[in-house]
């Protein structure tokens, strides 16, 4: 991926930009198709597994707010560093939990991490990828994610099976962020290569140096101001947030109340790992050749209606083969929406000052994707499994119908345009 008019070659910083991603979502995901059952072993009845499997989610959400603040003090690298310490203080919770509660504690601090690792690859992707490839930089930051979420389930898998133990999931992604922080330390920071790169060329936009800095400058002022957009587009992309958080937390719980064993589980979880990073790269084909719609309402149609039919398969006598059809197929809808949200929110950004709305956008869909755990958790508690499925499947459906409306009113032909 190369552009001889500005000199931008991606192979040059793609493995320092996308390594240490890469080893904390291998981490993060060798965890995530667990919580439900290590909470379950803790006590927490499966409505309150949901809640703790939620908190990862909340996390990312809360830490939206400073984390533009932290990258523009202490600089990308250090930032990155500073969140696998606190991944590590999260994970090392997990491990020492004594209860239900403790746990959720430490899966909160794993998302507020997380939150600073997508914050500064987001940036970095906007500021120096240029337009014409922007799709496919930002569907392969997705993919890297992804990769890391298929990978993590079989290291857990194989683990499980191993030690009969399925805590020993946190020792993985505790090795990952050690990983992390040596590779931060020893390997060339992107950004600088990438500013020295344009800088040669005679390219850069000093505007670029300032976009991390800015980004959660003025949040909720920035959100009043785009209100119009982030009401009516952001909506759909909260429901984009709210279907892939809900289905990282239905799938594990499906798994609980079949009685599987946390090691199928996770092979299960791994399948729909597999389908969904099989279409990163398509997906940023997609949306650069054909329009950012081809990629997010077969998406979310894809997931909506795989949920909604999930919630009647529960008691059938062949629930378990539903199971695995109905993760396979939705990690094929999630996967060939791979870094939507991302191409939307830099497609919408103002190109004089784009990190505030940025920091909107994130906050818009994040809350979705922290909100749609926390009501499943919720109708479980009150009802069943199997409603809460539904409803998500309903609401998935529905959100491909407002992305049909509101993308071709809100993304110009020339991105970077957004209005109020």
């Amino acid at each position: 991926m190369s552009d001889t008019e500005t000199g931008f070659r991606f192979r040059s910083i793609a493995l320092p930009a996308l390594l240490p991603s890469l080893l904390f979502a291998i981490g993060e995901g060798s965890i995530i198709p667990i919580i439900p059952a290590i909470a379950q072993d803790l006590g927490a009845g499966l409505a309150f597994a949901g809640f703790i499997a939620a908190m990862i989610m909340v996390g990312e959400l809360i830490g939206d707010i400073p984390s533009g603040w932290i990258v523009s003090r202490i600089g990308e690298r250090q930032a990155m560093v500073g969140a696998s310490l606190v991944s590590i203080i999260g994970v090392t919770t997990c491990i020492v939990a004594s209860g239900p509660w403790m746990l959720g504690v430490g899966i909160f601090l794993l998302g507020l991490s997380t939150a600073t690792f997508a914050l500064a690859r987001h940036a970095f992707m906007t500021t120096f990828v240029p337009l014409q490839y922007r799709a496919r930089a930002l569907s392969t930051l997705g993919g890297t994610f992804r990769a890391g979420w298929f990978v993590g389930p079989f290291i857990a898998a194989g683990l499980i099976a191993l030690t009969a133990h399925a805590a020993i999931v946190f020792w993985v992604h505790l090795a990952c962020a050690v990983i992390v922080i040596v590779l931060l330390m020893v390997m060339p920071d992107p950004t600088a290569r990438a500013v020295a790169d344009a800088t040669a060329q005679g390219t850069h936009e000093t505007e670029g140096e300032h976009l991390v800095a800015e980004e959660s400058h003025g949040l909720f002022r920035t959100i009043w101001t785009f209100r119009g957009v982030l009401v009516r587009l952001g909506t759909g992309v909260a429901i984009v947030g709210a279907l892939r958080a809900s289905r990282s937390v239905i799938l594990p719980l499906w798994a609980v109340s079949l009685g599987l064993p946390e090691s199928t589980t996770a092979l299960i979880i791994g399948l729909g790992g597999a389908m969904d990073f099989a279409l990163f790269y398509a997906s940023g084909q997609v949306m650069d050749r054909f329009g950012r719609l081809w990629s997010v309402v077969p998406s979310m149609l894809g997931m909506g209606i795989g949920l909604f039919v999930l919630a009647f398969t529960h008691d059938l006598q062949n629930a378990v083969g539903w199971f695995i059809g109905i993760t396979a197929v939705t990690g094929l809808a999630n996967g060939i929406g791979s870094g939507i949200l991302m191409t939307l929110g830099a497609d919408l950004a103002p190109k004089n000052d784009p990190a505030p709305f940025l920091g909107a956008f994130r906050f818009t869909g994040d809350a979705g994707t922290a909100a749609a755990p926390l009501l499943v958790s919720l109708v479980v508690a009150v009802a069943t499994l199997s409603l809460s499925t539904a409803i998500m499947g309903v609401i998935g459906v529905l959100g491909a119908g407002m992305m049909l409306r509101y993308v071709p009113r809100y993304v110009p032909r020339r991105p970077g345009r957004p209005s109020a």
